[in-house]
């Protein structure tokens, strides 16, 4: 399948609308046609760096018929874009003809009170809006794993192992596996709170269910990615791997774990 019908999305152009034009006229003397609307669009392209990258792939739905390709600002090391604002005709002539691997990126699905649903590429993450620690039941199939107590949960995908979930001593996954993880937020562990007080990886075909206890502190913050939402009187969050996955190009000789080495070591 032929792709060259650019979208390019940016969340802020201040500073860079030179560079965007510069893109733009590349993108056309080199044979792609830009559009100005996502829907017409088989390569959506971000520009901004990882939080720019989350918010195409979100905005846009999670398009299954497009790929996704991140530009960063600067020479700042990223785990989603390939490619920087300064080398506009290097990425241009890498797409042309270079040796390009398509990747896919999983995601998780997370109904809410079996309602409403919404899809992440990073993490979803549970915390208490309050200063009083949040209640949650966890069940893994539907069976009661433990009782969680503290300011809240992460559920990363493999890609999303490296943010949040890492800064709380989750482990780093390689996005090859499909499965997701969950790891604690200052969990309190006594005689009336157990858990298991490290992160645990769940395959593909499992679900994960987090009722909330309706203690007072049933109005939690709902991180997805990069946006947070206030919902009131949330009872039931459910996680599972959705078969959608956010497709992107790997440049020959980086892979995921160079991109790892180039961030943290």
């Amino acid at each position: 399948m032929e792709r060259n019908n650019l979208f390019f999305y940016y969340l802020n152009p201040t500073g860079i609308e030179e560079k965007i034009a510069t893109i733009h006229h590349a993108a056309i003397e080199n044979g792609f046609k830009v559009v100005e609307d996502a829907k017409h669009a088989n390569i959506i392209v971000s520009i901004g760096g990882d939080g720019a990258f989350l918010q195409a792939a979100r905005k846009t739905k999670y398009r299954q018929n497009c790929i996704y390709i991140g530009i960063n600002r600067s020479g700042e090391a990223s785990l989603y874009c390939d490619f920087y604002l300064d080398n506009v005709n290097e990425m241009m002539h890498t797409m042309q003809h270079e040796e390009l691997e398509v990747r896919r990126f999983p995601i998780i699905k997370v109904n809410i009170n079996d309602e409403t649903s919404f899809f992440c590429l990073n993490e979803l993450s549970v915390r208490s809006t309050i200063i009083k620690s949040i209640v949650m039941d966890v069940f893994i199939d539907e069976q009661h794993f433990e009782t969680f107590r503290g300011d809240g949960l992460i559920v990363a995908t493999p890609t999303g192992s490296t943010g949040y979930n890492k800064s709380t001593n989750g482990a780093v996954i390689d996005p090859r596996i499909p499965c997701f993880q969950v790891t604690e937020l200052a969990s309190i562990n006594n005689n009336r709170y157990r858990t298991l007080g490290s992160s645990f990886i769940l395959n593909k075909d499992r679900t994960l269910r987090l009722s909330v206890r309706q203690d007072g502190n049933d109005y939690p913050i709902i991180g997805l990615d990069n946006e947070a939402y206030s919902i009131k009187n949330i009872q039931d969050i459910t996680v599972t791997l959705s078969d959608k996955v956010v497709k992107t190009v790997k440049l020959k000789n980086n892979s995921f774990w160079d991109r790892v080495k180039r961030t943290f070591l």
